[in-house]
């Protein structure tokens, strides 16, 4: 760090510079706060060579639209003498050239109407002299327009006017951002032009070695690819460019200062410095900002846990605020896996997912456990996965209940809720058995499959331990014997907690990597289909009973509890006719009105009821053509009409 401001303030002292300066840094890292806090203090500090003191202006770039954006912001950056300045001396045609720095704030001047027109001749590069400016542009790559263009805005003060210029951004986001900028229409028009090319072709005849996305990529490049000119007018206008590297105990230690109204909290984070430091170097980031927002959190976790239960351990507190940061990152700056920890119920089911990992061989699975290893190894905490400080991180909910649960559990005040005997072997505790007693679990547990009394969720995770203790011979079972047991066991325990609006299966095929155990899921996913089906069947065929004989009930249900259950799909469209045809007129009248207002809004179901919506619009044609015209039949003929109009 203090070669990094020494390097600064000897680019600042030369007295001729036609150059910028560039500080590179991953996003979060404290850039921003180093220039404020160090390197603009230490700047203005510095004199010219006509013994004037340097003025900072900074700019930050983020979301800035235009170019003409940039000038106001640095005409409002300005000192504030700047538009009394402007109002006396500028826009004189007699006066002498102005510089590209002046004439920004010109050009904003007179947006605003501050200046008047004047007949004194002035010389601007005297009036408004740049020699004691440093300009500062922050955020380069969170611009929302072209970075070569800005840069080519920038080079006019840096160039024509020789203002010591430092740029901060992060190039490896410039980098994503010049890659990713449009590539679907990029990799149209490179297609398009190889095809007229007839690239295509001599691919098919074997002409080229490269493959085609290879060859789609090189186009792409050739055609769009500002890279280069990023490239050419970075090595023009930057002349230095520095790593920032922070140093994470002294910004920390900032951090830690704004705890100190809260005594208790500040002495516990300032002892455990080394723990957050450690913590934080394995998140493999820089981003100091995840960090600052997790001890946020924390203050309020570290408030609620020492008013509720003061004999709290130091070493429970620890793996408390280790697991906060921990999960704070993960969730914040890896959201793709937001949904892996907010399917884990408790600290049981986490340890369960540790063991099984191996065993089921799935990439969620290998998630958790790589999440363990990396912040929690040689770890002696058994309970480090708080359920409540997950939903708080995630959701900006402090569930009360949760808290309560995972703190009596985690201070052995409340026993852990044991779903049975087999979660021994879900946490690996069972090879702490005497052999008799495992004897009696495993065939216990197998008995409790069979009987449908273990949660479908635990179920492929307990098959991957029966398959596991099948080959390495504890056990003496057949895996087929092992496998058949289980499904019937799934099918049993799908039948007692049937939920007819399930639609989603137990277990992703994709994640799963055994080729045994990704059997057993496609079969209990196929058998959960059936099972639903049959289940939903059985609940429309009770629906359409209401229609004869309780039809206000049957209106309630179909515009609540089956709003968006194909209920068309799963039901007979002969025997619905039927029924239709029993119905009172003033009854079928509104039968019509439900029917064309339950599909305004919702495509997907539409698609699953429209081949039998078809079906009855073509038997009301067939049973009412030829017959002699009554209500009844013009009502059947206008819901036929209905459905058409909606299919």
């Amino acid at each position: 760090m203090k070669e990094l401001i020494e390097s600064i303030e000897e680019y600042i002292r030369r007295p001729y510079t036609d150059y910028a300066v560039m500080i590179n840094g991953e996003w979060g890292s404290g850039k921003t706060h180093f220039w404020n806090n160090k390197l603009r203090q230490r700047i203005e500090n510095i004199r010219n060579k006509k013994g004037d003191l340097y003025k900072t202006i900074y700019i930050s770039l983020y979301g800035i639209n235009s170019l003409e954006e940039i000038s106001k912001k640095i005409f409002l950056e300005t000192n504030p003498m700047m538009s009394k300045a402007l109002k006396k001396f500028a826009d004189n045609v007699d006066g002498n050239v102005i510089p590209e720095y002046v004439k920004t704030g010109v050009d904003i001047a007179n947006l605003y109407g501050a200046i008047q027109p004047t007949n004194t001749q002035t010389d601007f590069a005297k009036v408004f002299s740049t020699d004691d400016k440093v300009l500062c542009f922050d955020d380069l790559e969170r611009a929302n327009i072209d970075i070569v263009d800005i840069l080519g805005y920038i080079n006019n003060f840096v160039e024509h006017d020789g203002i010591k210029t430092i740029l901060i951004c992060n190039e490896k986001e410039l980098a994503i951002k010049f890659k990713n900028n449009n590539i679907e229409m990029k990799t149209l028009i490179a297609t398009m032009i190889l095809a007229q090319e007839g690239e295509f072709q001599k691919i098919q005849k074997a002409e080229v070695d490269k493959p085609l996305a290879t060859i789609i990529d090189d186009r792409i490049r050739a055609i769009f690819d500002r890279t280069n000119a990023y490239e050419r007018i970075k090595e023009k206008l930057i002349g230095e460019c520095f790593e920032y590297m922070p140093e994470y105990s002294y910004i920390l230690n900032g951090m830690l200062i704004r705890y100190e109204y809260n005594a208790e909290l500040s002495r516990f984070l300032k002892r455990e410095i080394a723990t957050i430091i450690n913590i934080f170097n394995k998140t493999n980031t820089k981003n100091l900002r995840v960090l600052k927002h997790a001890l946020n959190d924390f203050e309020k976790i570290y408030n609620m846990v020492t008013y509720q239960y003061s004999q709290v351990t130091p070493e429970l507190m620890k793996t408390l605020l280790m697991f906060t940061i921990a999960i704070s990152f993960e969730i914040k700056v890896g959201a793709a896996v937001k949904q892996q920890f907010g399917k884990i119920a408790n600290n049981e089911e986490y340890k369960s997912i540790l063991y099984t990992s191996n065993l089921v061989n799935d990439d969620a699975s290998y998630y958790i456990k790589e999440f363990d290893t990396r912040y929690f190894l040689n770890s002696k905490s058994d309970y480090r996965f708080f359920k409540f400080v997950e939903i708080y991180v995630r959701t900006r909910t402090f569930n009360e209940k949760v808290f309560r649960d995972n703190m009596e559990e985690a201070l052995q005040k409340k026993e852990t809720k044991k779903d049975g005997e087999y979660i021994k072997l879900l946490n690996g505790t069972y090879w702490q058995l005497s052999d008799f007693d495992f004897s009696i679990l495993i065939d216990q547990v197998l008995f409790d499959v069979k009987e449908g009394l273990i949660p479908t969720k635990d179920i492929l995770k307990l098959f991957s331990v029966y398959k596991y203790l099948c080959e390495i011979g504890v056990i003496r079972y057949y895996i087929e014997e092992i496998k058949d047991k289980f499904l019937l066991g799934y099918k049993m325990s799908l039948m007692n907690d049937i939920k007819f609006n399930i639609t989603t299966m137990d277990f992703s095929m994709e994640d799963i990597k055994d080729f045994k155990i990704k059997d057993f899921a496609s079969e209990c996913n196929k058998l959960k289909l059936a099972i639903y089906d049959e289940a939903l069947r059985e609940k429309v065929s009770n629906l359409f009973k209401n229609l004869i004989d309780n039809v206000d009930e049957f209106y309630k249900q179909i515009m609540n509890d089956f709003a968006d259950i194909p209920i068309f799909q799963k039901y007979e469209m002969s025997v619905l006719y039927d029924k239709l045809r029993m119905l009172s007129n003033f009854d079928l009248y509104n039968f019509i009105s439900v029917v064309s207002t339950r599909y305004e809004n919702n495509t997907k179901l539409l698609e699953q009821d429209k081949k039998n919506l078809g079906k009855l619009a073509e038997i009301i044609r067939d049973n009412t053509k030829d017959v002699e015209p009554t209500i009844k039949t013009a009502l059947q003929k206008s819901l036929a009409e209905a459905i058409e109009r909606i299919i």
